[in-house]
């Protein structure tokens, strides 16, 4: 099955109750309802972005209160829906930071990240650009980066005062880049897009 296929065609929407009746070897994601399968496992550049990008926020967030992590780490939205059973949005992001540790409970995330990152692939593209877009914005992201590891390009989409992103900023080219929703940070751009040529 192809990478990020939309699974379970029936009329039916799914909760995060039923993805926790699921085999905890598969990665799923549930996106309005529908059913995202997310394997095979990522590529090994892809881990190589998400392990030097995780890095740089781990040495920056280390005496702070912000929390990252890395996927597998389930995101629920949103905060204000608490039974499993109506909880149709559970994604796992590549990387997240948390700044209201009152979100974090023992199975992940429940409610809006303040920053996310996702390593996007052609395979996942229309997901990432659109799907997961949408849900970010309406669930008040603040920050939400996506990085295009072939064309080494990060799009990058701020909330504004409004609650919507609006038109993202593109970043081809710099060597580093500022992370908006932690003031002092800047990822190092020419050190997550040198990873090594897997054939």
């Amino acid at each position: 099955m192809p990478f990020a296929a939309k699974v379970f065609k029936e009329e039916k929407k799914y909760t995060y109750a039923d993805y926790l009746t699921w085999d905890d070897n598969q990665r799923w994601e549930i996106i309005d309802g529908e059913v995202y399968d997310m394997s095979p496992a990522p590529s090994n550049k892809h881990q190589f972005i998400i392990w030097e990008i995780s890095r740089q926020i781990g040495n920056f967030l280390f005496d702070k209160t912000c929390q990252g992590r890395t996927a597998p780490f389930d995101v629920r939205f949103p905060e204000s829906v608490i039974c499993n059973d109506e909880i149709i949005d559970v994604v796992q992001p590549d990387i997240v930071v948390i700044c209201d540790s009152s979100k974090l409970d023992k199975r992940g995330c429940h409610g809006a990240p303040d920053f996310i990152i996702e390593i996007s692939s052609p395979s996942t593209a229309y997901k990432d650009y659109t799907v997961k877009l949408t849900l970010y914005e309406l669930n008040k992201v603040k920050e939400y980066w996506i990085i295009d590891p072939i064309n080494k390009i990060v799009t990058v989409y701020t909330l504004k005062k409004d609650g919507n992103y609006g038109k993202p900023f593109t970043c081809k080219n710099k060597k580093k880049l500022k992370v908006i929703t932690l003031e002092g940070l800047e990822i190092d751009l020419d050190s997550v897009f040198k990873a090594p040529i897997f054939e």
